[in-house]
């Protein structure tokens, strides 16, 4: 049966990658295909699967009821004095307590709605996994960048190592430009090496938690997108489509059905029981239905009160998970709109500094200009090109997180069945 119900949750999940193509490919992001097939095996996606057995498991549970025939017998020997006789008697009977339909109804709908928080866990599982991906593949892609920048810069100083080296073996230049020259390459190398130790912390992290996503061996371009629509936008789709409010508020439908059931039960069940009794060896029989009513104490009513006021806590903690998922967004939007506009600002003062330090080097290499004075503009330039590449990477992800909090990035498995609310 396990197989059968595991079997019939992976089918429906298979159909993803088709449902997928509906959403945009970006050229600096996995294929949607790829990232559908590397959540899906996240550990916690795939426990979420279970999960969904589970509520299946509980539903049935609670529709069948935990009512049950009971079996009873019983036999006796009788001895009568004045004859001394001896008598066999036996009984046998069947009792079963008889569920009232109004709690049959409510454990129905308890069970349903288990299935429906556990296809939201599900949900909530790939948002999490998509949140850990995007998180690791732009630390990926800023540690790669990052490296990458060094390197140009240890090429360029190398270069200018032999602009200097030619001037000094011309006369033109002091060893002691040499050496500063070699020096400032040997700190730019330095940098060089811890950057390229980031990248590789930040590759091994990623593969450790995706080990099957493929990391292209060139870093994949992009450029920042602006956010054309407002607040309000934004704030529709992430309170349409947020798993972790479905979440709670699955959870507090649970703890309100589970209020009316605790309530309904303070009615006790009656059982019913049907028996037979042979007496005097067989001579006489008797044939009966019994019912046992129990008579309800304080236990019940303490239980329904119990219920009542937990029904009334998650009510609470729904109020607050929404609070919190507003201002998340609210701040998620906010800083997609600056990092937008951080990003456009970094990448012209990178312009205006790259061409600061080639015509510095230009007027070096003619003896207009001081060695200090090259460096000091191939540092800075060095700097805002790293910065303007930040940036860029900054404002993308950014933007990307915005998309995937409202569920216009990725496909994360539970649009479809968000319609049993």
């Amino acid at each position: 049966m396990k197989l059968k119900w595991l079997a019939a949750i992976m089918a429906a999940i298979h159909v993803i990658p088709a449902m997928a193509a509906e959403f945009r490919e970006y050229p600096d992001l996995p294929s949607q295909q790829m990232v559908q097939q590397v959540l899906q095996n996240y550990p916690s996606v795939l426990a979420a699967q279970y999960g969904i057995m589970a509520g299946e498991a509980a539903r049935d549970r609670l529709e069948a009821g935990s009512h049950e025939l009971n079996l009873t017998g019983g036999a006796a020997r009788r001895r009568i004095r004045e004859t001394g006789e001896n008598l066999r008697d036996w009984n046998v009977g069947l009792e079963r307590a008889l569920r009232l339909p109004r709690k049959a109804e409510l454990d129905a709908a308890l069970g349903q709605q288990n299935v429906a928080l556990a296809q939201d866990g599900y949900g909530d599982a790939m948002h999490e996994a998509g949140r850990k991906l995007l998180s690791g593949w732009f630390t990926w892609l800023r540690e790669r960048s990052s490296s990458e920048q060094w390197i140009q810069q240890v090429e360029v100083l190398k270069q200018q190592l032999l602009v200097v080296t030619r001037r000094v073996k011309a006369g033109d230049a002091s060893q002691l430009e040499e050496d500063v020259a070699r020096a400032a390459l040997m700190q730019a190398e330095i940098e060089l090496q811890q950057a390229q130790l980031r990248a590789d912390n930040a590759t091994a992290s990623l593969m450790r938690h995706f080990p099957s996503l493929p990391l292209p061996p060139k870093l994949p371009a992009g450029e920042p997108q602006p956010l054309p629509q407002n607040l309000a936008y934004w704030l529709d789709l992430a309170l349409d489509h947020n798993h972790e409010l479905l979440l709670a508020r699955a959870e507090s439908r649970i703890a309100r059905l589970s209020a009316q059931r605790a309530d309904a039960d303070r009615i006790p069940d009656p059982t019913v029981g049907l028996h037979y009794i042979s007496e005097r060896n067989g001579s006489d029989s008797i044939t009966g239905v019994s019912v046992t009513i129990p008579l309800p104490g304080g236990a019940r009513r303490a239980a329904s009160a119990e219920a009542a006021s937990r029904a009334d806590m998650a009510t609470q903690r729904e109020a607050l998970v929404l609070r919190r998922i507003e201002a998340d967004i609210t701040a998620a939007y906010n800083r997609a709109k600056v990092s937008y506009a951080s990003w456009q600002s970094a990448t012209a003062a990178s312009g205006l500094m790259q061409r600061n330090a080639d015509k510095m080097a230009r007027a070096y290499a003619l003896g207009e200009s001081g060695l200090n004075d090259v460096l000091l503009a191939r540092r800075q330039s060095m700097d805002a090109r790293l910065a303007a590449v930040l940036a860029q990477l900054e404002s993308s992800e950014s933007f990307y997180r915005l998309l995937l909090d409202t569920h216009q990035l990725w496909h994360l498995g539970s649009e479809a069945s968000e319609g049993h609310h």
